[in-house]
Order: C-alpha cells, then sequence, then structure tokens
C-alpha cells in the first residue's frame, strides 16, 4: 500500500506519529471510451474558454467565481499556507459510542501505521478504544480539505473514518411520508416474522458482485467469439403488491425454506 498522508494523533499530551493508508479499493471492470466503428482512444484536452489554447497541468489552477461573474485563482501555495491546525494532526476531540454515529456520516476509511518509536503509545490507544468500546471524534485535514473523522479500533489497527459535516447531509423531505397511513398490528407482526427468518451475522464474504462478475463473463464472451446469451429471468410478478399480509406469509415461508436448505 503506499502512504497518503504522515502526520500525527494528538492524543491529550500524548503525539503519535502516524502513516494513512487508503483502508478499500473499488472493485470494477475498468472502460475507456473508444470510436464504435475501430476502437480507437478518446482523448481529451485542457484548453481554455478565452482562446481556445491547450493549458499544461503545470498552469492549472483552482478558480472560485463570484457572483459579479470574476474569478478568484487560488494555487497549491496558497491552500498550503491556510492556517489549519490539522493539516499534520489528527485532533482528538472527544470519544463517543460508535451506535451515536450515524452511517451516513461516513465517507471514506484510512489505516493508521505507527511510526516505530510511537508504536507503544499506539497500542495503547488502541487498547484504552477497545475496553472503553467508544470511538474518538477527531479533525483531520487531508488533499486540502478539513474533516470530521472518527478513529476506531479494528482487528488490532487503527482504522479512521473521515466524515461528512452536519450541514453536508440532505433531510429527507419527502411529502408522501407526511401523510397518515394505517398498519394494522398483525402485518408488523407478520413483518417482523419475515425480518426473524431472514437474521444472521454479518459476513460479507457471502456477498459477490453480480454485475461485475456478468460484464467479465461478456467480455470474455466477445473474446471468443461466442454468442452472449441473456439469463433467465427470475420468477415473479411486476412488483405490484396486490395482498402486504398475502406477500408478507409468502415471504416469510421462502425465507424458512431457503435456511433449512442451507442447513441441510
Amino acid at each position: 500500500m503506499r502512504t497518503i498522508w504522515k502526520g500525527a494523533v494528538s492524543f491529550g499530551l500524548v503525539t503519535i506519529p502516524v502513516r494513512l493508508y487508503s483502508a478499500t479499493e473499488e472493485k470494477d471492470v475498468a472502460f475507456h471510451q473508444v470510436r464504435r466503428s475501430d476502437g480507437s482512444r478518446i482523448k481529451y484536452k485542457r484548453v481554455a474558454a478565452a482562446d481556445g489554447e491547450e493549458v499544461p497541468y503545470s498552469e492549472i489552477a483552482k478558480g472560485y467565481e463570484l457572483p459579479s461573474g470574476e474569478v478568484v485563482v487560488l494555487t497549491d501555495d496558497d491552500f498550503a499556507d491556510l492556517p489549519l491546525a490539522t493539516q499534520k494532526t489528527v485532533e482528538v476531540l472527544s470519544f463517543v459510542p460508535l451506535a451515536q454515529v450515524d452511517p451516513m456520516y461516513f465517507a471514506k476509511s484510512y489505516y493508521l501505521e505507527p511510526e516505530q518509536a510511537a508504536h507503544k503509545a499506539y497500542v495503547l490507544l488502541l487498547r484504552a478504544l477497545e475496553q472503553a468500546e467508544r470511538v474518538a471524534v477527531v479533525k483531520v485535514a487531508l488533499r486540502q480539505r478539513e474533516s470530521l473523522g472518527c478513529l476506531r479500533a479494528k482487528d488490532g489497527v487503527l482504522v479512521l473514518e473521515t466524515m461528512l459535516w452536519p450541514d453536508e447531509i440532505r433531510a429527507a423531505d419527502f411529502e408522501v411520508l407526511k401523510e397518515d397511513v394505517s398498519v394494522r398490528p398483525q402485518e408488523v407482526a407478520m413483518a417482523q416474522s419475515l425480518i426473524d427468518a431472514l437474521a444472521a451475522d454479518f459476513d460479507p464474504e457471502e456477498f459477490t458482485d453480480q454485475y461485475r462478475e456478468a460484464v467479465q463473463q461478456l467480455i470474455d464472451a466477445k473474446v471468443e467469439g461466442r454468442e452472449v446469451v441473456a439469463p433467465a429471468a427470475a420468477e415473479g410478478g411486476d412488483g405490484t403488491v396486490v395482498d402486504l399480509m398475502a406477500a408478507l406469509r409468502a415471504s416469510v415461508d421462502a425465507a424458512k425454506a431457503a435456511r433449512t436448505e442451507r442447513r441441510a
């Protein structure tokens, strides 16, 4: 893994030098845009709108457009001079129960590796978090942007979850949800029965990206010159629920049957 950030975790009067690594990578089939007739790659040029001239990457800066239409130009040096204490520090603000942090706030996960000299202090914080069953709410600046974050212990390593700010979370303001809906106790009980029938411990290894597998099979078939055959459609109706109770009952029966089959 490649180090993407070096700094320190500030934990009271304790400073723990660390390196940051991306903890996730998206697995997908990579495509290029090409001309359909011959597969020739499509290329893009960065050009200035004022005169159409191509602009080298070294001359590209960030621009903020004012209401007047004028543009404020900001360079990497401008961002480097920002007075942010969190540019090189993961600043611990408080310790809270993880259950109180809505997953909607989480953005991206990173592993923290301690420098050799800070190994003991790193393990100390790790063990303390595990025993307290809490996570650290932190601030950190990555890629010229300060983020809220959550520092937690996972499988013997500290993991930093960058988080969205509260004003970046949209409100679910749907008019249809404001209407009164009558739900019978029997319907709730049947829905709970379905939940019980499908209850399980979370094991991510049970799940696969079927779309990615299908795309790869499509590519392999094209390479081998084979005819691509669409899979048979799953049995079922058009998605319209005629009788909610009947649909729930059938779902419970199907879930119980599937569980029995797995155990056999």
